[in-house]
C-alpha cells in the first residue's frame, strides 16, 4: 500500500561518510537524493521491517536531475528533519510502479 506523506521539516541530514559510500556504491548522492522529495507525484511508504528504533520509509520520486530515485529515509521529528539512509536508482518493476500509480 501506497501512503503519501507530507513533511513540515527543516531540512536534510546525512551522515558524509555514508554519502560517499552511497555515491561509490549506487552513483547517487544524498544532495540529489533531497531533490526527490519535491516530486509531488513521488510515493513513500512505510518500511516496519527494516528497523526496530526509528521508522523508516522508502521515496519513489524523480530527483531534479530527472532520475527516478529510491530513497531510504526517516523522519526525525524533534529536529524537524529528514534523515537521508540511502539512495539509489530505481529498478524497472520500481519505474513501473510509478508510472502505474500516476
Amino acid at each position: 500500500m501506497y501512503i503519501h506523506y507530507t513533511y513540515d521539516h527543516d531540512g536534510f541530514d546525512w551522515d558524509p561518510a555514508k554519502d560517499a559510500a552511497n555515491r561509490a556504491k549506487h552513483g547517487v548522492g544524498f544532495d540529489e537524493a533531497a531533490s526527490a522529495f519535491e516530486d509531488a507525484r513521488g510515493m513513500i511508504i512505510a518500511d516496519p521491517d527494516h528497523s526496530t528504533s526509528e521508522d523508516r520509509f522508502v521515496l519513489l520520486g524523480f530527483s531534479g536531475r530527472g532520475r527516478l530515485l529510491v530513497v531510504v529515509h526517516c523522519w526525525r521529528k524533534r529536529d524537524a528533519l529528514i534523515r537521508i539512509i540511502s539512495a539509489r536508482c530505481a529498478h524497472s518493476s520500481e519505474a513501473r510502479q510509478y508510472i502505474r500509480r500516476r
